[in-house]
């Protein structure tokens, strides 16, 4: 063979052998891409599913505690109803002895009695009634209905009379004094 046909096969062999290359190449790299991308796949499901379990763990806390909130409004006052029985108590037993007795201070004592325990039971809860009269007039805790001339220079712009009183449950106005102010 000649030198110049004995270069063109060495040539043919290095161009032969670099397409094989190539393609080794192209195919390792081809495998590698399939491999990350099924390793992304995977890493993607995984994710998904962890966030399907959040949510669905975050829904039955929501639900679970919507239901009890629920349940503790409707069973909320039980403990107050419990603690007026007594009196209602003691309000049947007075009305069944009013029935029999023609003596009015008894009976008077009897509601006193019955009163006292109210309040009592009232202020156990957390109910207490604010002072009203001799102080200033307050918007935060009064409701004026009038004004009027103050009796004595000392009471102008404090309460004079109380109509109707307030309360407050556990430091809360739940219902303002109804009251009339001193000019």
């Amino acid at each position: 063979m000649s030198k110049h046909k004995e270069k063109e096969v060495e040539n043919e062999l290095v161009n032969e052998n670099a397409t094989h290359e190539g393609e080794q190449t192209q195919t390792n790299s081809e495998s590698n891409s399939n491999a990350e991308l099924q390793e992304l796949k995977a890493k993607n499901a995984e994710l998904n599913d962890k966030y399907l379990r959040l949510y669905s763990e975050f829904d039955n806390f929501r639900k679970r505690t919507a239901k009890e909130k629920i349940e503790l409004i409707q069973s909320g006052g039980e403990d107050v109803f419990k603690s007026f029985l007594p009196v209602i108590d003691d309000f049947e037993r007075a009305i069944k002895s009013n029935a029999e007795t023609t003596d009015i201070n008894t009976i008077n004592e009897g509601i006193k009695l019955i009163f006292n325990k109210f309040k009592n039971t009232l202020h156990q809860k957390g109910l207490t009634e604010m002072k009203a009269v001799g102080e200033p007039f307050d918007t935060d805790l009064h409701e004026a209905i009038t004004n009027i001339p103050a009796p004595s220079e000392d009471l102008k712009g404090k309460v004079v009379e109380e109509l109707e009183k307030g309360y407050l449950l556990n430091g809360k106005v739940i219902r303002f004094a109804k009251v009339v102010i001193g000019n």
